[in-house]
């Protein structure tokens, strides 16, 4: 970290100007996985040492929601999720390019020269390999090599990070999470697959809650696969143990879609409809079931939260 508070700019409007130099990135950013923190802690590093500022340049929303509704991808990490885990990769500030028609016409020799260059005054850049910007994503690492060498800055090419032999990518990690197999994916992202939400409305405002189940509100974004999976699960910043279901609960007609998480270490608390909810996603225990009667879901159950039980414990234990 660099002991600044993160700025966020939501235009280049928004910048001030005196900016001065800038090191950065551009990208979706999407998980901030540890091949993006290796990106931007470089950029961090870099503009240390030179008295420039760190920035990340991203995109609400992402350019395939924009371009390509129907088909675009549910995201790992919403916009102020998304914020939150730039703000520990060391960089000075975030501009959130709003993604519209008119930044999806404009070609890659202008965004260099009106955005990078004339209102950034970039130094230098940090990408991928994969990075491609510009209308119709018509330009790569190489042509920026190319801008950079015309406009007066360093572009500087980082390699796929690698884990366990695979290649790290936002897409690699969603489709880990679709299938279920969020310890993969924890591998990918550093740190625990994560849904951000509130309880299910409807519940009560200010009420005490006094049995060990929540229900997440509806999500828009990237949930796991159906199945069964030990979670953690933070209320307001107390922090649970717990076994979570993803689905339709086949095994009572009618119940409906959810994300119900059993709370193991249960304590009351005061919760409300506000109340930021935090669930983290450690390990799959099986697919979703239809049971042939409730009592036979009860001792899958029973089973169920003994194998989390004994999780939690070796992983106390390490």
């Amino acid at each position: 970290m660099n002991g600044r508070a993160l700025s966020v700019y939501r235009s280049v409007a928004e910048l001030p100007k005196t900016i001065g130099s800038t090191i950065a990135a551009v990208g979706n950013f999407d998980g901030v996985h540890r091949g993006h923190r290796e990106i931007l802690s470089s950029v961090a590093g870099e503009a240390r040492e030179a008295g420039a500022l760190a920035l990340a340049i991203t995109f609400d929303p992402h350019p395939e929601k924009f371009l390509r509704p129907q088909t675009a991808p549910k995201l790992l990490t919403p916009m102020p999720v998304r914020l939150g885990l730039l703000a520990e990769t060391g960089v000075d500030a975030v501009l959130v390019l709003s993604f519209d028609d008119v930044l999806a016409q404009m070609r890659a020799r202008e965004f260099v020269q009106k955005v990078l260059v004339d209102r950034l005054h970039v130094r230098a850049m940090h990408e991928g390999g994969n990075f491609r910007f510009g209308h119709r994503a018509e330009a790569g690492v190489a042509e920026l090599k190319t801008f950079g060498a015309e406009f007066g800055f360093e572009v500087n090419l980082h390699r796929a990070v690698r884990v366990h032999g695979m290649e790290i990518s936002s897409s690699v990690v969603r489709a880990l999470v679709a299938d279920g197999d969020v310890r993969r994916a924890r591998w990918m992202l550093g740190r625990p697959f994560s849904v951000h939400s509130t309880q299910l409305r409807g519940r009560g405002v200010g009420t005490r809650v006094l049995v060990p189940t929540v229900n997440l509100a509806p999500y828009d974004e990237l949930l796991p696969a159906f199945g069964v999976y030990v979670t953690r699960l933070t209320i307001g910043g107390r922090c649970f143990e717990g076994i979570t279901n993803v689905g339709n609960r086949p095994t009572f007609e009618g119940a409906g879609f959810s994300v119900e998480t059993h709370i193991l270490n249960f304590e009351p608390m005061e919760i409300d409809d506000d109340t930021p909810l935090d669930l983290e996603f450690l390990m799959r225990l099986r697919p979703e079931i239809q049971w042939p009667s409730p009592e036979a879901l009860l001792g899958q159950i029973v089973k169920d939260v003994g194998r989390a039980k004994r999780y939690f414990q070796l992983l106390e234990a390490d």
